[in-house]
């Protein structure tokens, strides 16, 4: 069983080393991919089921024990962002393949982007997976240097400035990321998470602050929290709709990730963290305030993005179970609902040739089923019942409340306000692009396209992508009984982290 922890890594390394080889064979290439992603999907399933029933899956490479060896941990939480990580993924893939923007000119392979794409999915696994600090780091490295290729390909003027911001960010963030490590190494002589926090509890109370805060704001560059927000909102939405869809849907939620994953296990927090409730409210607040500005369509989802960012560090920062697991549960929902936004936005302006809200109507009545498409995970993520997302924000509520302090009831009721000034923005889309008459529909580039939808052209993979991380959503309501019962179980282990650190540092575990 071990052994499973290391192929969401190890299979899109080489899968990506064969895509470059067969560069001039687009069908194996797209073939490698689907095969690739699905099987990690099967592995990442198995892994949450035995760590479910038996605790946390741990491999340790080269046979080496902590805290000098490499390992490799699957526990509850790891395996669900996993396995829900490599659904979205694999869709994305499938709409992309639509597309064809993985082509160019449609008639010349790139062999760019497959390879590149799977390092990124490599990074991915690899950030759920470690278990120390200097390997997390691997994994961002390995996720940024794939998604600077992903981000800058076929780059036009309009493109520059954003995507050269957007690298430079990330360089920025890499380097304090690295000095943090050297920070903690220095102070602990260890960067095994297991490790760790018997060393961080001897330190003095002074530096145990500090190192949190250096943590959250590294980390928060990469979550994108306000302030730290700045870089996202002119950085994605210059991509095309597939690259878009994976950053926001992931690559956020993986700095996430991390500030869960660090501020449980290596810090202690017996009370809510003031400063992170702060931040959190301001997040939630500045975001969905800066999407109601906007007029275009991408720019105003990414600044959704960082709103509902607010919610997940809101949950987090209550350090308690009810808390953690409406995080763990509101990730799930919008990893799946962020990355159906933006492949919604590819369809919608692929048939209108525009992103500016003014410039495009009546796409609910020329093209119903991507109305459909858009409407189902908007109405989550504004949180409207009986929708994945109003079952996540009802157990983040529930955690404030429960909490009862002053700045928790203060960041309740702006998360309630921040629902409504979602509702109110994606009901500007709805009425910006939805209602009206039809606008002229954009020529395709291609008319060979699998299917088409109206006069404008959609391949029935796009559809379909879609449509699969729409159902993926609707699902998560639908089981969100067993989801909550399984997100208590995994923030119960992020609060009392004997069972992960017994199975990491434990004698003939793995």
């Amino acid at each position: 069983m071990s052994v499973l922890v290391a192929l969401p890594v190890l299979l899109p390394l080489l899968a990506a080393a064969l895509s470059l080889v067969a560069g001039r064979s687009p069908r194996v290439q797209r073939l490698l991919g689907v095969v690739v992603l699905s099987v990690i999907a099967v592995v990442a399933a198995v892994l949450l089921v035995h760590a479910d029933q038996t605790g946390p899956v741990v491999l340790r490479l080269g046979g080496y024990g902590p805290p000098f060896g490499i390992t490799l941990v699957a526990d509850r939480l790891s395996s669900l962002l996993l396995l829900v990580s490599a659904l979205v993924t694999l869709a994305v893939l499938i709409f992309s393949i639509g597309q064809r923007i993985t082509d160019f000119g449609r008639r010349t392979a790139s062999t760019a982007f497959h390879p590149m794409y799977l390092v990124l999915c490599a990074g991915v696994s690899l950030a759920y997976l470690t278990g120390d600090l200097f390997n997390l780091f691997v994994a961002f490295e390995i996720m940024l240097g794939a998604s600077y290729v992903l981000i800058t390909r076929r780059v036009t003027a309009e493109r520059v400035r954003p995507s050269m911001t957007y690298v430079i960010v990330s360089l920025t963030s890499s380097l304090l990321f690295i000095t943090m490590i050297a920070l903690v190494y220095t102070a602990t002589g260890t960067v095994n998470l297991a490790a760790l926090p018997e060393k961080i509890a001897a330190l003095p109370a002074g530096v145990q602050s500090s190192l949190a805060l250096f943590i959250v704001i590294v980390f928060g560059i990469k979550a994108a929290l306000v302030p730290l927000h700045f870089w996202l909102p002119d950085s994605y939405p210059t991509a095309p709709a597939p690259i878009t869809a994976v950053f926001a849907a992931l690559l956020t939620k993986v700095g996430v990730y991390a500030l869960i994953r660090t501020q449980t296990l290596v810090f202690v927090h017996d009370d809510s963290w003031a400063v992170l409730l702060a931040v959190a409210l301001v997040t939630m607040i500045v975001g969905a305030l800066g999407a109601i500005a906007q007029n275009d369509l991408n720019r105003m989802l990414s600044f959704l993005l960082v709103s509902h960012i607010g919610y997940m560090l809101f949950g987090l920062a209550l350090f308690t179970v009810i808390g953690l697991a409406g995080v763990i549960l509101y990730v799930v929902h919008h990893i799946t609902v962020q990355g159906a936004l933006f492949l919604v936005s590819g369809l919608v302006t692929r048939h209108t040739g525009t992103v500016s809200l003014q410039a495009m109507s009546g796409v609910a009545r020329a093209y119903p089923l991507v109305a459909v498409l858009f409407a189902i995970p908007a109405m989550s993520l504004a949180g409207i019942p009986p929708f994945s997302g109003f079952v996540a924000k009802i157990a983040l509520l529930q955690a404030g409340a429960a909490t009862g302090t002053p700045m928790a009831i203060a960041v309740t009721a702006g998360a309630v306000l921040t629902s409504l000034l979602t509702l109110y923005a994606v009901t500007k889309i709805w009425v910006g692009a939805f209602w009206g008459p039809p606008t002229e529909p954009s020529p395709d580039a291609d008319p060979n396209d699998d299917v088409t939808v109206g006069t404008g052209s959609t391949s029935a993979a796009m559809l379909g992508a879609t449509g699969g991380l729409v159902l993926i959503s609707v699902l998560i309501a639908v089981f969100a009984g067993p989801l909550a019962d399984m997100s208590e179980r995994a923030a119960h282990d992020l609060l009392h982290d004997e069972g992960y650190r017994s199975a990491v540092l434990g004698e003939g575990n793995g």
